[in-house]
């Protein structure tokens, strides 16, 4: 797995920056559909959902406004999600003890980064697209992409870190990436030796 550390400007935290790309590997990850006149936030991989009990869920709309979500559960519903981008963000606890941030986002119009990782069009409905840790540009090893239809592909950044993608089929996309933070973190007084961030970007194409 190929693993690249760059230094967040504001906190000088340290962000090894690596998809998990094997299917050993691979984490869940957070990402939101339309539903009707609202939407949802799905976490699994995109095909096979699960349940998944989250804490300190939050999500905005694209004007930055707070949107309404269950206090806790394992189904997380937008009831009528605003138009323009949409953004959510939460951490569960794997298995393992890994302490996991997921992160997602649906549109692809907004140019700026609101979410701790979060992947953004370099242009208002682009297909290049770049990654930032807290409002820093950095550069991932590897962005998943996979589609309801079953497609898959893997991209690698271009020089300048940037990501780009064809899409050749319509219908949803979802873009994914993971990272881990150097040096573990405490939480509500628990240390955690493993931190990691996963961001999913999804958005419809031809629909």
């Amino acid at each position: 797995m190929e693993m690249k550390s760059f230094k967040h400007a504001g906190g000088l935290a340290m962000l090894a920056l690596a998809l998990l790309a094997a299917p050993a590997a691979r984490a869940d990850y957070a990402w939101i559909e339309a539903d009707g006149p609202g939407a949802r936030v799905q976490v699994g991989e995109l095909g096979t959902p699960r349940e998944a009990r989250l804490v300190d869920a939050r999500a905005l709309a694209a004007s930055g406004q707070k949107l309404a979500l269950p206090a806790e559960g394992a189904r997380w519903e937008i009831p009528a999600a605003p138009a323009g981008d949409l953004r959510f963000s939460a951490r569960t606890v794997d298995a393992a003890g890994t302490l996991e941030y997921l992160h997602a986002r649906s549109g692809r119009h907004d140019t700026r980064a609101v979410n701790d990782l979060e992947l953004a069009p370099t242009r208002p409905g682009g297909s290049t697209f770049r990654l930032y840790w807290k409002g820093e540009p950095v550069s991932a090893s590897l962005v998943r992409v996979s589609t309801a239809a079953g497609w898959q592909k893997t991209l690698r950044p271009a020089e300048d870190g940037s990501v780009s993608l064809d899409t050749p089929f319509p219908g949803l996309y979802v873009l994914v990436v993971s990272a881990r933070m150097d040096g573990g973190a405490e939480v509500d007084g628990r240390r955690y030796a493993e931190v990691r961030h996963t961001a999913s970007l999804s958005f419809r194409v031809g629909e």
